[in-house]
């Protein structure tokens, strides 16, 4: 697990000394990516605010720029198997992120899909659809 946020290494230190209680992070020993160049934001999609890149290849902004609060579950290999993408007042549901870990590693480790509300221990179903077949053969 990452976290990355378009916040700079001093403000992460700052939540990471403030409570939980008191809306803070701490306890929280994964590391954390200050993105403030923007760069990852931009590449997953999430960046929000107007700007665009210039002639050098440079992101030039006209206003603030903040990342919506993304989550990205990424396989082994890479690809983005899942993601939830909220708008700044909307937090993302931990409980619902932990089940696609589950459903994910059940399905790296037994080519079983997990259907819609799937959760650990449910019965799954062996899926003949081709990307599926494509990806365990690829992996």
């Amino acid at each position: 697990m990452v976290a990355c946020s378009t916040d700079t290494e001093q403000s992460h230190w700052g939540w990471l000394n403030m409570p939980k209680e008191q809306g803070g992070i701490q306890g929280v020993t994964y590391p954390i990516v200050a993105d403030t160049s923007k760069t990852i934001s931009t590449n997953y999609g999430v960046l929000a605010g107007d700007y665009e890149y210039n002639e050098k290849d440079e992101l030039a902004a006209s206003g603030p720029m903040i990342a919506y609060r993304g989550l990205f579950l990424i396989d082994k290999t890479g690809t983005v198997m899942h993601q939830v993408v909220n708008f700044f007042p909307l937090g993302r549901n931990v409980d619902e992120a932990l089940r696609m870990v589950d459903a994910l590693q059940h399905f790296e480790n037994h080519g079983e899909v997990c259907p819609a509300n799937w959760q650990k221990g449910d019965d799954t179903m062996v899926e003949t659809h081709e990307s599926v077949a494509g990806y365990l053969a690829a992996h």
